[in-house]
């Protein structure tokens, strides 16, 4: 008599990780600072309000398409009882998390140790300054953290754009020189000290000078040329990229 078939049972799905998105209120004077001049306070508020929004499009776009086991969470400063990350919550489905500490480097420990305490096993953290940041990169951060202990994302200013962990990590985050171009650099020494194995992510560009956002409007026009199912850039973000070259254009040289 034959045994029956034992039907293979399917391969576990992979247990979702948590994406943190850094996000200061876009509040006039409080962001993008060294946009101004020649931006104005408001002109700089509503452009980092918009890269929020990209940011969070983006990641919503990348989940659902490449099929991602991603939950994500937006860190927010000054608090997430303010309306316009309340407004995020509902419109784009992702959940919230305040900033706690005194600088960048304790409140991104904190992000990590508040996600691991809600048990997920990879914790990532991303910046919203990468409003064009290909959706692949989520991907590959996600495969790469399967087999190194450090994901990062380099940005070419020397510091990074994106951070993944699969266990909380404080020490990559204290004696650090934030906002130089010794941050990627020190942080890879510091996990190279404590012997964990870092992989890197293509790099890009984020914005915080004057330098990357004319880089930032040439790629914007550059990519209104493509076919629109393969433009990076929202349109809202293109029109105030456009709004702000011609602006800029127009004034007098000092």
């Amino acid at each position: 008599m034959s045994k029956p078939t034992q039907k293979s049972s399917p391969s576990p799905k992979p247990q979702p990780a948590a994406l943190a998105i850094f996000a200061k209120a876009p509040v006039p004077g409080q962001v993008k600072t060294r946009l101004c001049p020649p931006l104005t306070p408001d002109e700089a508020a509503t452009l980092h309000g918009s890269f929020v929004i990209d940011i969070l499009e983006r990641t919503k776009a990348a989940v659902a398409k490449l099929k991602l086991p991603l939950d994500r969470y937006l860190a927010c400063a000054p608090a997430s009882t303010l309306v316009f990350f309340q407004i995020m919550e509902e419109r784009q489905s992702v959940k919230l998390i305040d900033q706690v500490g005194d600088d960048l480097g304790a409140r991104m420990q904190q992000a990590f140790t508040t996600l691991f305490g809600k048990g997920y096993q990879r914790v990532f953290i991303v910046g919203t300054d990468v409003p064009s940041l290909p959706l692949d990169h989520y991907k590959q951060a996600l495969a790469l953290l399967e087999t190194h202990d450090v994901v990062l994302g380099p940005a070419l200013d020397g510091g990074y754009y994106l951070i993944g962990l699969k266990q909380p990590r404080p020490e990559l985050f204290t004696d650090i020189a934030w906002s130089t171009d010794r941050v990627l650099a020190t942080t890879q020494e510091k996990a190279a000290g404590l012997g964990l194995k870092t992989a890197l992510l293509p790099p890009w560009r984020d914005v915080d000078t004057i330098e990357d956002l004319k880089a930032l409007m040439d790629a914007s026009a550059a990519d209104a040329k493509k076919p629109k199912n393969e433009q990076a850039f929202s349109t809202r973000t293109a029109g105030a990229l456009q709004h702000l070259a011609k602006r800029l254009r127009s004034q007098p040289s000092p």
